[in-house]
């Protein structure tokens, strides 16, 4: 199964943590949409969503990944699949120009209020520098304002992934 990943799950780390069949295949974009943190998280915090927009000059980054597709219900519940993203199918376009079908979550729960926690938004920035996303792209990521999670040691142990990497 072709997966488009956009947020934190663009960290082939991170990724690999919930979907151990995670393979990246290539960076790809989609036309027309922007990359948002607004999506309302379990945890109070806000996560990435893809949303759709006017502006036929904007696009939003990704990764596409191949996944089993014995692996996509773990997928699904680390994503909340029916409670706060539901599924969908996009097409992408990878650095070639060509262009596949791969899918993808958008959030259903938002609100525009909350911000993402500095560990979200660096599994975030790590898969966008891993894969090479365009300079601007990565800095406007790095310009959105994060806050410290309540929970010291949630903090600690989402970024514990990679440590482990050599």
């Amino acid at each position: 199964m072709l997966y488009f990943a956009y947020g934190s799950n663009m960290s082939t780390t991170r990724l690999q943590q919930r979907v151990p069949s995670a393979r990246p295949l290539s960076v790809a974009l989609i036309k027309d949409h922007r990359l948002a943190f607004h999506k309302a998280g379990r945890d109070g915090s806000a996560k990435c969503d893809a949303v759709p927009t006017q502006q036929h000059d904007s696009v939003m980054y990704g990764v596409v990944f191949q996944i089993d597709a014995a692996h996509k219900p773990r997928l699904d519940a680390a994503e909340g699949l029916g409670k706060g993203y539901l599924q969908t199918t996009v097409v992408v376009r990878l650095p070639d120009g060509s262009e596949m079908s791969a899918f993808t979550y958008y959030a259903t729960h938002i609100d525009p209020l909350l911000k993402p926690y500095a560990w979200y938004k660096e599994h975030v920035l790590r898969g966008a520098t891993e894969h090479g996303l365009p300079h601007a792209y990565i800095e406007m990521i790095a310009d959105i304002a994060a806050v410290e999670d309540g929970d010291p040691s949630r903090h600690v142990s989402e970024l514990s992934i990679y440590r482990c990497k050599r």
